[in-house]
């Protein structure tokens, strides 16, 4: 092809999408242009163009974007379509900054987003950050440049070994993925991609490899009724079979009744408030659904887990009978299996069968939650049972142990400073600033980001929700820069909040692109950076199992307000040596129109005051033995 002609036939090309697009948009959108035959039912469109009117279809005008040479032919198309105002490209630094923005775009607001790449090592850090959503149950595309598809060699990028569909054998791992191998198996692609984002009990990523040899091609006559839409449904209550009527006599056999409220608790609350008082039971809360009952009501013991509360921790010792609604068992979440040592019996509410039969002598309800739960309280109706209005021995017992808890938070929050030889002076303890900045937060309806590490360890043992949204915490991957990254999400909703993101140095030294995106798209929030100069949650843990902590600290002095102030829109502030002084600095970051950052300068050491505590066992390190040694021996 001689080069005039590729440039006209490129500018042609151009020209048919451009006003494509701008019908599209004139009619109100793709659905709108459908329905009204602006569209025709058959189209002559390349397979990217098709792609993207399919994510359309979808509700997807969101894409968060690393371009590289996997991917410009999708970038054109989306460059036209986002200048007739059909949808957004937001283009980023890192592949996992946009895969945490995305994520939390869902996780916040129920918003879908797209995150693109190119081939190889850009894929992979998409790859690397997808554990997020694969984690915590969110639904966000990807979509991935790939080798092409007639071998004519090596492809730059591509894995280094001489077998077909490399990226498609390691991104399933992950999650559903799919290799689009031929332009017309892009309907089927693009079905199985909205069953997984879209799967109402327990969403996650989906991977659509794009090879470069096949985005270009041009489809003839393509039939848009083949792009498909609507969501799969969501599940009803469990099937009964019996095992309601057996749940409800263990329920009412029990005389210590616990249920741990995992991710698929999330939008029961109602329901589970009602079967709280009718099972004379106590909850616990695993930290992605922090909220979903409000920390004071009285049945709530708050965290349970290796990082737990005292009171949650002391339910969970305690219980005969354990009610599981929507939690996988993660190894935090239960002790690595030792966290209910009397449990006679086990009620599990799920979707999924290998969570719901995760436990021996296990009553399995495989259902939605709250309708499984609504029919669990109806049978216990039905036995004659009303909500509990005494104070029972059990209820009584936690709510010591829940009053002892809250008395060790506040005496955290009495010693606010303690002395740090690393700084030279007294600074902040996490557990007092921690406290100050939420409290802050929920006073202004601000929403909160916790990274891992210390920080987020400390920060859901002292969150107090009074209702879900208010927190959002990676419980599942634990994903070191995920909540400075997760800012960027206040720039790609149409529902507008502000965020605080919690990060130790650690974490946001991982990803302080968020200062330069978070400037270019319009992110409003602030940075909290807790600064001690180390891994602190893994520095305790080397200490307590070994005496030492080794390779988790350094020595290199970072002026963190200057790097912030550094970037033009960004306002770097110092939060001082009192709660009351970052409360100053906290009420001028908020006034600030952009992004913000308050340094943190923390105490790291052995006085306890410094930190929440630890309640709970874990099968790490040097202390597998003993714990698997305990697993076993309960049996559960």
């Amino acid at each position: 092809m001689s080069a005039t002609t590729f440039f006209e036939k490129r500018a042609e090309l151009a020209k048919i999408r451009t006003e494509r697009a701008r019908a599209i948009a004139k009619a109100g959108g793709y659905s709108a242009a459908r329905a009204n035959a602006v569209l025709p039912k058959y189209l002559d469109l390349t397979v990217s163009e098709a792609l993207v009117l399919g994510l359309l279809q979808q509700g997807i005008s969101t894409f968060v974007s690393v371009f590289g040479h996997g991917s410009t032919e999708i970038g054109e198309v989306l460059r036209i379509y986002q200048e007739a105002g059909l949808l957004r490209v937001y283009g980023v630094r890192s592949e996992i900054e946009a895969s945490h923005a995305a994520a939390a775009l869902r996780w916040v607001t129920g918003e879908k987003a797209a995150v693109i790449t190119s081939i190889g090592p850009g894929a992979l850090q998409a790859l690397a950050a997808s554990i997020v959503p694969a984690s915590d149950g969110f639904g966000v595309w990807y979509l991935l440049g790939d080798e092409t598809t007639e071998d004519e060699g090596p492809n730059m990028q591509q894995i280094p070994h001489n077998e077909q569909g490399q990226f498609l054998k390691l991104f399933s791992t992950m999650g559903h993925a799919y290799s689009l191998h031929t332009p017309l198996s892009l309907p089927t692609a693009l079905r199985r991609g909205l069953n997984t984002v879209d799967q109402p009990h327990r969403a996650g990523p989906f991977f659509l490899l794009l090879p470069m040899n096949i985005q270009a091609q041009t489809i003839q006559n393509f039939n848009l009724d083949e792009l498909p839409k609507g969501t799969p449904p969501r599940l009803a209550a469990a099937a009964d079979f019996g095992a309601y009527a057996q749940a409800a006599e263990a329920i009412l056999q029990a005389k210590r009744i616990l249920v741990r409220l995992g991710g698929g608790a999330r939008q029961s609350g109602p329901e589970i408030l009602e079967f709280l008082d009718l099972a004379d039971a106590v909850a616990i809360t695993a930290p992605v659904v922090l909220g979903v009952i409000p920390d004071a009501h009285p049945r709530n013991m708050t965290i349970g887990g290796s990082k737990g509360s005292l009171s949650g921790n002391y339910a969970m010792e305690s219980a005969d009978l354990l009610v599981v609604i929507g939690s996988r068992g993660v190894c935090q979440s239960d002790c690595s299996r030792t966290g209910y040592p009397q449990a006679q019996h086990v009620i599990n509410i799920n979707v999924d069968v290998e969570a719901v039969t995760h436990y021996n002598k296990t009553t399995a309800l495989l259902g939605d939650a709250g309708p499984t739960l609504a029919r669990l309280s109806e049978a216990l109706r039905q036995r004659g049972r009303t909500a509990i209005q005494e104070v029972s021995p059990w209820l009584a017992t936690c709510t010591q142990k829940r009053e002892e808890w809250n008395a060790i938070r506040a005496s955290r929050y009495a010693q606010p400073t303690l002395f740090d030889p690393v700084w030279g002076r007294e600074v902040l303890t996490q557990p007092a600033a921690i406290k100050a900045a939420t409290d802050w937060a929920r006073a202004n309806q601000v929403v909160s980001f916790f990274d891992a590490g210390d920080v987020q360890a400390n920060g859901f043992q002292i969150f107090e929700p009074d209702g879900p949204g208010q927190i959002f915490t990676d419980g599942g991957a634990s994903y070191m820069g995920l909540a400075v990254s997760a800012l960027l999400s206040t720039a790609l909703t149409q529902k507008p909040f502000y965020a605080l993101a919690f990060s130790g140095d650690g974490s946001f030294i991982m990803s302080p692109q968020i200062l330069l995106d978070g400037v270019e798209h319009g992110a409003r929030g602030c940075i909290l950076l807790f600064d001690n100069r180390r891994m602190a949650a893994i520095s305790g843990l080397q200490q307590d199992q070994y005496g030492h902590d080794f390779a988790t600290h350094d020595s290199v002095e970072v002026d963190y307000v200057a790097l912030a102030n550094s970037v033009r829109g960004v306002l770097g502030l110092h939060a001082g040596y009192s709660t009351a002084s970052l409360i100053t600095a906290l009420d001028q970051a908020k006034n600030h129109p952009g992004l913000s950052l308050i340094h943190i300068p923390v105490y790291y050491g052995p006085n306890e005051l410094g930190g929440m505590g630890v309640y709970g066992r874990w099968n790490v390190g040097n202390w597998s033995t003993d714990t698997q040694t305990l697993r076993h021996e309960i049996g559960l």
